[in-house]
C-alpha cells in the first residue's frame, strides 16, 4: 500500500527529529568533554598558584607564571609542527668545522715550529713535573733538536729569571736524599754530580750536613735493620749491616764503627776484621 503524501511528510519529520536529537547529545557530550578540559586546567592552574602562593608569589607573578606556562605550551606545539618540515641544509662551498679544525692545527704547529718557542715550552713542561738543573733541561732540548745556540739563549734566560738554580736544587737534594733515603755525603755527590751540577756547588751542597748527621742517621738505618737479621752468624750480619751503610755513601770506617756499638747494644758478638778507616766524603 503505497503511503499517502501526509505519511511521507510525518515520517521525514520524524526523521528530522531525529538527527536534531543526535546532534544535540553530541553537542552535549562535546560541551562536557570540552568541561572537564577546563576544569582540569583550571584545576591544575590554581594548584600552581597555591604552590607560587606558598612561596610568597604575589598575584601579579601568579599571571605571568600563567601566561608563561600558555606561551611555553606554545612553544612546543609550534617546534613539533616545524620538527616534520626542517630540511638539510644544501651545502654552500663554505668550510666545515672539520677543515677549520685541522687549519688551526696547522697554524698552532707552525707556531710551535720556531725553534726557540719549542725550547720555552720544553723547559716549563720539564719544570712543571719537577725541579731540573741546567745540564738536565740541555740535554732534553738537545734530544728534542734544538740547536745549541737557541738552547743556550733560552737556558740563560731561565736563569736570570730564577727558574734555572743549580746552587738551590743541590741544597734541596741533599736535605731530601739525606732525610728520605738516608744517604750520606759520598753519595749525594755522586748523584749531583750525574745530574750535572758542577763540582763546586756540590761540595758547597753536602758540606751542608756534617759528621754528626751522618753518625746519627747511620745508626737509625742499621737499628731499622735489626730485626731483619736477628738469628744470622754474627760474621754475616756484621758484613750485612756494615754493606747497608756502604751502599749509601757511608765510610766503611763510620759504618763499622755505628754497626759495632748497636750490635754491642742488644748483647750481640761483634767479630774483629779489617772494615778500613776511609772516612772521606
Amino acid at each position: 500500500m503505497d503511503a499517502t503524501p501526509s505519511d511521507r511528510e510525518a515520517a521525514g519529520d520524524a526523521d528530522g527529529e531525529r538527527t536534531r536529537g543526535t546532534r544535540r547529545r553530541d553537542a552535549r557530550a562535546d560541551a562536557s568533554q570540552a568541561e572537564e578540559v577546563v576544569g582540569g586546567e583550571r584545576g591544575r592552574s590554581a594548584g600552581r598558584r597555591r604552590g607560587r602562593a606558598a612561596d610568597g608569589a604575589s598575584p601579579e607573578e601568579d599571571a605571568a607564571g600563567e601566561s608563561e606556562a600558555a606561551d611555553g605550551a606554545e612553544e612546543r606545539g609550534g617546534r613539533s609542527r616545524r620538527r616534520g618540515k626542517r630540511r638539510k641544509a644544501p651545502w654552500d662551498g663554505s668550510r666545515s668545522a672539520w677543515e677549520e679544525g685541522s687549519s688551526r692545527e696547522g697554524r698552532a704547529e707552525q707556531k710551535t715550529s720556531d725553534p726557540e718557542a719549542r725550547a720555552r715550552e720544553i723547559c716549563l713542561r720539564l719544570l712543571t713535573g719537577s725541579p731540573r738543573t741546567r745540564a738536565q733541561l740541555a740535554e732534553a732540548l738537545k734530544r728534542k733538536g734544538i740547536p745549541d745556540d737557541v738552547a743556550e739563549g733560552v737556558l740563560g734566560r731561565f736563569a736570570d729569571v730564577g727558574l734555572i738554580d743549580d746552587a738551590a736544587f743541590a741544597q734541596a737534594w741533599v736535605q731530601s736524599r739525606h732525610a728520605g733515603r738516608g744517604l750520606a755525603r759520598r753519595a749525594l755527590a755522586a748523584e749531583l754530580r750525574q745530574r750535572g751540577v758542577d763540582q763546586e756547588t756540590v761540595s758547597e751542597a753536602v758540606e751542608a750536613l756534617d759528621s754528626e748527621q751522618e753518625e746519627v742517621r747511620a745508626r737509625e738505618l742499621v737499628e731499622r735493620k735489626l730485626r731483619s737479621t736477628r738469628g744470622v752468624d754474627p760474621v754475616k750480619r756484621t758484613r750485612r749491616l756494615v754493606g747497608m751503610l756502604a751502599r749509601k755513601g757511608y765510610s766503611s770506617g763510620l759504618a763499622y764503627r755505628v754497626v759495632k756499638e748497636v750490635l754491642e747494644a742488644e748483647g750481640d758478638d761483634v767479630p774483629e776484621d779489617d772494615w778500613g778507616t776511609d772516612d772521606t766524603p
